[in-house]
């Protein structure tokens, strides 16, 4: 870095680093150009290299004079030019070489004939499991690299090339990276985007050729004895220390984990630099409490490096973390703090050149990023506060969070569709409980072979700093307006990252900053009151709300200020616990559960989650098992279970509920646990629903032959069984709704909801509205009579 004299007005002349960005045009470029690159072809990649190798051989002539003497000003920018021509071949090229090998025509013609293959596999990753709907397969996602696969014909391919196993055999689980495997699966087109060659999607358990190499057998062992140390714990901090650790997020709680994703602390789950420089730096602290000479504090700091990498297992993503976290301890050791930038770049570069895929992964931008944050802005932040007379320690510690939460916010924004108005404060907060979590996390796995009391020991200590950050996580996403609406995708990044430059630039002046400031104090004075006292969600007069969980049913009815009737579940806890907690319901006065499929179930415990359940109603019909045995182990011990019969009524607040169906058990249908759903009569706030689970045909026209003509009628009308095709037309006829709410799941395998029952409704003049497309609705009542709400929407009338 260069020094710049910068008066301050004082009389003396004080200094201001000026950043040495001599790279950073070339590792950006490189950068860019291998993520466009993985999403074309391998000779369009190819043309764009040559193309910027050509502008970048004239642009050196002319500069060298070779072409003409140029100007000053042209010779000062045009090396920059050229440095950023220079990245866009490398990062074209390295990548166009990879989708050569990817995209090789007898592999990719397998692949269009979704051939059965015996595949010769080296795992590259740890098996990781997609969280489903309980009583399903798991689903284990296995980064692999093929070795040769044979297709049905005897053809034999081979690789190097990158394939993404989709298993559900238990015997994957636990197999380690770097293990030669053999399955037999079909193949599959990727989505694209990436280095992945094909999707072997694999029934069976693998067959072994070897155990892997002791590297990974040694993270392997420490790993599992992380988290035997960490099972004694509560399972919030037991789940979590091992990610803080080492990554491993397969016992954290998904409450947990929506919780940091809102505040913006769900980089602490994953391998980061901040990881290697938290270790690796207390060792270098400790040596120098020792009083280690310059030479044998690098080694220790080696060591602590290598076995940091080899514990977290040295994975292509923790390789870029390492090397991340490197660089400032390197600069820091060599007492170059002014090569950090630089060292950033070229590692950057070289990254992005050994895996172009590393240039799509959002875990690589976030750390690239969060060090870039640190090395730009932290220090004169830092700097600033000091001059101000805050004390050393404070202006450090509000400085780095600030810094790094500013950098990533644009990824974030990008990734979640949101900006975390607490994500600041909420890392502040739980900047002093990292470093000794992440401490105490390594050394209970570092002595749980030799000494497991021992291990035990210090993941008890650090599940205090771990319950520290998961108390932060837990009250920052219960704050209202702690986040707000931004769009999604590149676009929402790109215009995240412009507003943030175009800041920072207009922030250099005194009077901006003043502007910024009084700016910024006054929105939140002004907005935050308004979302607090008049959220636009829920939306005013509701009645029922329909949450988007997916593929499945959870409604709601409110009966006072905080309190509810909700009806099923839902697939899995964290998406109904969310639905709530925004509709901001904690007391459940009754859980109805119309049948017990687990995607009516499954999220029973998320209703439970941290909220009082008086008592739920359950279908006759206590089929299938599993169904039963999940809302019986959540109601255990705290709400009373009562099986619901015809005419069966209840009244809580203005909600007023009455049993309609099924008339009688119904046997030898097309699906006995759907055609004896329970089906409810509702009335809130003098609007007439009927809610009718996931009845078919066969319960429908039982309860048009047993009930009055007018008895289903109704003005709202939550469509059976996510609107599929089993409907009789007319019970649709006799309800003859005004508004029709459709729970069903984005891109289904079910076909649901079916087109013409959808046309029916409307034909019939009813407002449909859909979860999948629409998200959480809402049916609300006023002045103006029965309207929709879409979350995030403008209310609608009927």
């Amino acid at each position: 870095m260069r020094r710049a004299a910068v008066p301050d007005g004082s009389g003396s002349q004080p200094t201001e680093d000026v950043p040495d960005l001599r790279l950073a045009g070339l590792a950006v470029a490189a950068w860019l150009a291998a993520l466009a690159c993985l999403h074309l072809t391998a000779p369009v990649a190819a043309l764009l290299a040559a193309v910027a190798a050509g502008l970048a051989g004239l642009l050196g002539a002319h500069l060298l004079g070779i072409l003409g003497r140029p100007a000053a000003p042209a010779r000062r920018y045009g090396w920059i030019v050229a440095a950023v021509l220079i990245g866009v071949v490398c990062g074209a090229s390295a990548t166009a070489a990879r989708l050569h090998v990817r995209d090789a025509a007898p592999l990719r013609g397998l692949v269009d004939e979704r051939a059965r293959v015996t595949a010769e596999i080296v795992l590259r990753d740890d098996p990781r499991p997609v969280r489903g709907a309980p009583g399903r397969p798991t689903t284990l996602l296995v980064a692999a690299e093929l070795v040769r696969l044979t297709g049905p014909d005897g053809r034999r391919v081979g690789g190097p090339v990158r394939v993404l196993v989709l298993a559900t055999d238990p015997a994957w689980r636990g197999r380690l990276p770097g293990q030669r495997l053999t399955a037999e699966g079909r193949l599959t087109a990727p989505r694209g985007g990436d280095l992945t060659a094909a999707v072997l999607t694999v029934a069976g358990p693998p067959v072994p050729h070897g155990p892997p190499p002791w590297l990974q057998r040694a993270a392997g062992t420490l790993r599992a004895g992380l988290q035997r140390a960490c099972a004694p714990l509560p399972d919030e901090q037991g789940g979590l220390l091992p990610g803080l650790v080492v990554g491993d997020t397969s016992r954290l709680p998904a409450t947990v984990e929506e919780d940091f994703r809102a505040t913006g602390m769900t980089h602490l789950n994953a391998v980061s630099g901040s990881n290697v420089a938290i270790v690796v730096g207390a060792v270098l602290l400790l040596a120098r409490w020792a009083r280690a000479g310059p030479r044998a504090a690098a080694l220790l700091c080696v060591l602590a490096l290598v076995g940091f990498v080899v514990l977290v297992r040295p994975s292509p993503s923790v390789v870029r973390a390492a090397a991340m976290g490197a660089i400032g301890l390197a600069a820091l050791a060599a007492g170059r703090g002014r090569a950090a930038l630089p060292a950033l770049g070229a590692a950057v570069t070289v990254l992005v050149l050994v895996d172009p895929e590393l240039a799509g992964d959002p875990g690589f931008a976030l750390s690239v990023l969060a060090t870039g944050g640190l090395l730009l802005l932290a220090p004169g932040w830092r700097d600033a506060l000091r001059r101000r007379r805050v004390p050393v320690g404070l202006a450090e510690a509000l400085a780095v969070p600030a810094a790094a939460q500013l950098a990533c916010a644009p990824v974030v924004a990008g990734l979640s569709g949101t900006v975390s108005l607490v994500a600041v404060p909420a890392n502040l907060l739980a900047v002093p409980a990292i470093a000794p979590a992440t401490v105490l996390g390594v050394a209970a796995a570092a002595v749980s072979p030799v000494w497991p009391a021992g291990a035990e020991f210090a993941a008890w200590l650090a599940s205090w700093p771990a319950w520290w950050l998961v108390t932060v996580a837990r009250v920052g996403a219960r704050l209202p307006a702690g986040t707000v609406p931004w769009p999604g995708g590149v676009p929402g990044a790109l215009l995240l990252a412009g507003l943030t430059v175009a800041l920072l630039v207009a922030a250099r002046r005194p009077v901006v900053r003043r502007l910024v400031a009084v700016g910024t104090v006054a929105v939140v004075v002004g907005t935050l009151p308004v979302r607090l006292v008049a959220s636009g969600w829920p939306p005013p007069g509701w009645v029922l709300v329909g949450c988007a969980v997916g593929q499945g049913d959870a409604l709601v009815l409110p009966v006072s200020a905080g309190r509810a009737v909700v009806v099923d579940a839902g697939p899995e806890p964290s998406a109904v616990d969310g639905c709530l907690r925004r509709l901001g319901v904690r007391e459940v006065t009754l859980l109805v559960v119309s049948h017990f499929h687990v995607d009516h179930v499954g999220g029973v415990a998320g209703v439970f989650r941290g909220r009082r359940v008086a008592a739920v109603l359950t279908p006759a019909l206590t089929e299938p098992a599993t169904g039963r045995e999940l809302v019986t182990g959540a109601a255990a011990g705290v709400a009373e279970v009562r099986p619901a019969t015809a005419g069966w009524s209840y009244r809580a607040g203005g909600v007023e509920l009455a049993v309609v169906g099924p008339p009688y058990p119904m046997r030898g249908t097309r699906s006995d646990a759907n055609n004896n759903s329970v089906v409810l009569r509702a009335v809130v706030a003098g609007v007439r629903m009927l809610l009718a689970g996931d009845a078919e045909t066969e319960e429908q026209r039982a309860l048009l032959d047993r009930l009055p003509p007018d008895a289903l009628r109704a003005e709202v009308l939550k469509v059976a069984h996510h609107g599929s095709a089993y409907q009789d037309p007319a019970f649709l006829d006799a309800v003859r709704p005004a508004v029709a709410v459709v729970p069903v799941g984005a891109g289904n395998d079910y076909g649901h909801p079916s087109p013409s029952i959808l046309g029916r409704l409307s034909r019939g003049g009813a407002r449909v509205l859909r979860t999948d497309t629409d998200g959480d609705v809402a049916v609300v009542t006023g002045r103006h009579g029965l309207a929709v709400v879409a979350r995030g929407q403008a209310p609608g009338r009927t």
